[in-house]
């Protein structure tokens, strides 16, 4: 009986000084695998956390833990402050890395998107956020679309008498037919809804109060927005046109505008000149008698 209470005893020393032999392998191969890393501070989830909670709700289940610099996640956080007053946009899982792109205003999670009218087709378009009003835009805003492109070949029909040159009215403008057309600049549509609009990151940047009372600096986005709107077939044409070979921007809109004194703006336009369209240039040579 004794025999057996001391094999037991020795297995269980055995067994107890394997594990710690183990325990310190591994925990010196961890610390040859981190030799010569730069180390930095992140924020874990310690557990599974929902879409919608607030920066201030979740401090008490996260972690800081460091990590080699190498696998720390673009704009991950050491600390919540540059979130502040934001919440989580979706669920966050356990051991994730927090980063300030998981989290967005409260108004842009709870302003859903707003319905279609009928006879309009919804179109998206991928925009930095200096072209959609820093980023500030929302479902059911209002917005104003420019279009600007830069030069194309024209590519004129043949002239049919070959003393005349090749010319073509572009914009209002006569050019020859071997040319290119200026860079433009348009104000095409006004009123179109925005149904919806979603973020691919925010920067990391604590809210700062202006001087001024009822003002404040608030964290812009970072990378492209997706912003969808509703627009008849035929301005969907334009819109998409002007997408795949010009930029767009768009400009918030907040009452009826104007649009009889918009018009292709070029460079000279800018400066003040309007280049009248003229006639083709006269012959100068004496077509041969048939």
């Amino acid at each position: 009986m004794k025999r057996r209470v001391v094999g037991i005893a020795i297995a269980v020393v055995m067994a107890l000084a394997g594990t710690a032999l183990v325990a310190s392998f591994v925990k010196s191969a961890e610390a040859r695998a981190l030799a010569g890393e730069e180390l930095v501070w992140v924020l874990v989830a310690d557990e599974q956390i929902p879409a919608g909670s607030s920066a201030e709700e979740i401090e008490n289940r996260l972690r800081l833990e460091q990590v080699p610099s190498k696998v720390r996640a673009q704009g991950a956080l050491e600390d919540l402050s540059p979130v502040a007053g934001l919440v989580t946009e979706i669920a966050l899982e356990p051991g994730e890395q927090l980063t300030a792109s998981r989290f967005v205003a409260p108004d842009l999670l709870t302003r859903a998107r707003v319905p279609v009218p009928d006879g309009l087709l919804e179109v998206t378009l991928s925009l930095a956020p200096e072209r959609a009003v820093g980023g500030t835009l929302l479902p059911g805003d209002l917005v104003a679309v420019v279009v600007s492109f830069d030069p194309f070949e024209i590519g004129a029909p043949p002239s049919l008498d070959p003393n005349i040159p090749e010319t073509v009215i572009v914009d209002g403008v006569r050019l020859a037919g071997d040319a290119k057309t200026p860079n433009s600049t348009r104000l095409i549509l006004d009123g179109v809804l925005v149904t919806n609009v979603q973020l691919e990151e925010l920067l990391p940047e604590v809210v700062e109060e202006d001087t001024l009372p009822g003002r404040s600096r608030t964290p812009a986005p970072t990378g492209k927005l997706l912003i969808t709107v509703a627009l008849d077939p035929a301005s969907v044409e334009r819109v998409v046109f002007a997408a795949e070979h010009g930029q767009i921007w768009l400009g918030s809109q907040h009452t009826e505008i104007d649009l009889d004194d918009t018009r292709v703006v070029t460079r000279g336009r800018i400066h003040g000149f309007d280049i009248p369209v003229s006639s083709p240039p006269p012959s100068t040579t004496t077509p041969s008698e048939p």
